[in-house]
């Protein structure tokens, strides 16, 4: 890590200059080149287009994956994706922010192929300390693949937003008055891999991926961060220093609360606080509140 002193930064953004004490922040509509790093894949990750669009490619041998250079403690997390078309099934196109360490705390969107003419599924999760178990899917009301669409987090002291084209999809709340660890000391990167998970991924792994229609490709563009950057070893964004914006307080007013239960109620197809069969003894604390 750097130094631990902080200093006043003046951040380049297009023409203009930003100044912030404290703490850094950034916002950006962040060029590939500049903002990921390809982890892994062998060339099968590539960035086009000077830096405007990214691709992964899964084939027979392996998939791919990207990473992002920062590391970021709260923000609102934008990603244009069009995922893989056709016969997806077996695939698993993965989109999510991921702390280090085996005690890692994540916020998750997984994206599950299907046959040719048949919905993806949309898989969100929260880990806390290493610990998940908090599903919720989704059937999107448009298809992924015929376009960009963009699926956005928004993550705060308060509660976790997961958004699709701005429309709320899912709301994670602090609920730490009641016991539930939440998301909040742990800097996360943005992870992204496409890969091959025929043994679970398609109708609980009885639908195997059809290698005749490799290679797979999803597409990333228009990456946008209005986050505060993890830096010097410190947490940043704190209630005495908050961030411009208003993000870091947001929460889901009326509109958006009866957009979001719309959702809930047209295109869940699963949640794990309804799954009385998974949890025998109880279900999870956070579902006894409203915690959606």
């Amino acid at each position: 890590m750097a130094s631990s002193s902080y200093n006043s930064r003046v951040i380049p953004f297009g023409m203009r200059f930003f100044i912030f004490v404290g703490f850094f922040i950034v916002v950006s509509a962040g060029n590939f080149n500049q903002e990921f790093d390809i982890t892994w894949g062998d060339g099968r990750g590539k960035i086009l287009n000077n830096g405007e669009l990214l691709t992964l490619t899964l084939d027979k041998f392996s998939g791919s994956g990207f990473l992002s250079k920062n590391e970021y403690l709260f923000g609102k997390i934008d990603m244009q994706l069009k995922l893989v078309p056709g016969n997806s099934a077996g695939t698993v196109t993965a989109y999510y922010l991921r702390s280090q360490g085996e005690a890692w705390d994540e916020i998750d969107f997984e994206f599950l192929g299907n046959l040719s003419g048949q919905p993806y599924t949309l898989h969100t999760n929260v880990y806390q300390q290493g610990k998940g178990d908090k599903e919720q899917q989704y059937h999107l009301w448009f298809d992924p693949t015929k376009d960009f669409h963009t699926y956005s987090v928004l993550w705060n002291p308060k509660r976790i937003i997961f958004f699709v084209d701005e429309t709320p999809i899912r709301e994670y709340k602090n609920l730490e008055s009641i016991g539930v660890p939440f998301l909040k000391s742990n800097p996360l990167r943005i992870h992204s891999s496409l890969w091959n998970a025929d043994q679970w991924a398609t109708r609980g792994g009885l639908i195997k991926t059809d290698w005749t229609q490799a290679p797979f490709t999803a597409s990333y563009r228009n990456f946008k961060a209005d986050a505060c950057v993890w830096s010097s070893g410190k947490p940043s964004c704190t209630k005495t220093s908050p961030p411009k914006g208003n993000w870091f307080s947001q929460e889901l007013d009326l509109a958006a609360q009866q957009k979001l239960k719309l959702v809930q109620k047209n295109n869940m197809i699963y949640n794990y606080c309804t799954d009385t069969k998974r949890f025998p003894q109880g279900i999870p604390r956070e579902c006894t509140v409203s915690n959606t």
